[in-house]
């Protein structure tokens, strides 16, 4: 079901789904229309509430978990709520100095980054998630040695000096005039550029149809580069801490998201994709339940924030996991200042 833009709502229906929401994540527990009757902020009556419910049930936006029960938002609610309604503040003065302290005692960075982690753990009662600054080699040479009609060896050689050799498999006809055109295109034509940057470059060039090297060669380069740029020891390293905060006194009727939750964490490498993704935007991302696929059974929600090097560039990614009941307008701006802090720090 699409979420209908909050402009299609009316004024009544937008002030009872927002104190829904806002009571929902307050308590964690579905609200009822007398308890919203007896609000001074709204002036109707149970029964009129009731039906305003009923309307943002059939849209999608609440969801009644008994039939007695009161509404409590669905996943679509909530983001309709997040990009719509929610009004974010700056940080307080507690928060921004608590992130800060945590910061300032100096040493490696990784050091700092498992610090800041833990001081947004404790600030949000979420577990901190932080992927440390991956270490971008840079080309200098690569070279294909054939070993069989199906099979080569793939010499790389980045700037820093270290040599890796791998195996991949070649397509069928592929002459070995073609494997010395691949190699000696990457290392005169790609050297000096980091592995993003030339796969970037080589999208571009056989996009322009500007590529001075055969189709055969072109499949060589591609797949070569991109054999390097995946490889296991250059995956993102993930930080998490507190995950204790996951099992606070509202878990305890949830036990079973919370157990597939701790489980999810446990899958670091899926989580660092997840958060790798947030790379490529300049602003805060949020991740609610089912939208990505890997908390589609523990319902959980993520805020995550990039943070920049020296050069400007995006090293890495701060946030926080939680149940999809966070308070999302406190959390977000302490997410966004942590990546702030981070980015300065680094500078």
């Amino acid at each position: 079901m699409t979420t209908p833009p909050i402009t299609e709502l009316t004024t009544r229906a937008r002030d009872v789904f927002r104190l829904v929401v806002d009571a929902y994540l307050e308590t964690g527990h579905p609200v009822g229309s007398r308890t919203l009757s007896k609000l001074a902020t709204l002036n109707l009556s149970p029964a009129s509430i009731r039906n305003v419910m009923q309307d943002l049930e059939e849209l999608g936006l609440l969801a009644s978990p008994h039939t007695s029960a009161g509404r409590l938002p669905t996943e679509q609610g909530l983001r309709l709520f997040v990009d719509g309604m929610m009004q974010v503040a700056e940080p307080s003065a507690e928060d921004r100095a608590q992130i800060e302290a945590s910061l300032a005692d100096g040493g490696p960075i990784e050091s700092a980054l498992a610090q800041a982690t833990s001081a947004l753990s404790g600030l949000s009662a979420c577990a901190g998630l932080v992927l440390v600054p991956k270490h971008e080699r840079v080309l200098k040479q690569l070279a294909f040695v054939p070993m069989s009609d199906a099979q080569a060896l793939v010499i790389l050689v980045a700037g820093d000096g270290t040599v890796e050799n791998r195996v991949i498999d070649i397509p069928a006809g592929v002459t070995p005039s073609a494997l010395v055109e691949a190699g000696n295109y990457i290392s005169s034509m790609l050297g000096g550029l980091t592995l993003a940057e030339a796969q970037a470059r080589v999208r571009r060039e056989i996009e322009a149809e500007r590529i001075a090297i055969d189709r055969a060669a072109q499949d060589l380069v591609s797949r070569g580069l991109a054999l390097w740029s995946t490889d296991g020891a250059d995956r993102p390293v993930l930080i998490v801490r507190g995950q204790a905060n996951l099992l606070d006194d509202s878990a305890v009727g949830d036990l079973d998201r919370v157990r597939l939750l701790l489980d999810e964490l446990e899958t670091k490498q899926d989580i660092a994709q997840l958060l790798d993704s947030a790379r490529e935007g300049s602003a805060t991302r949020i991740f609610i339940g089912s939208e990505n696929k890997l908390f589609s059974l523990s319902g959980s929600s993520v805020i995550a924030a990039p943070y920049h090097g020296s050069d400007g560039r995006v090293v890495g990614v701060v946030g926080v996991i939680g149940p999809t009941r966070l308070n999302y307008a406190r959390i977000v701006p302490m997410v966004d200042f942590t990546a702030q802090s981070l980015s300065r720090l680094i500078r």
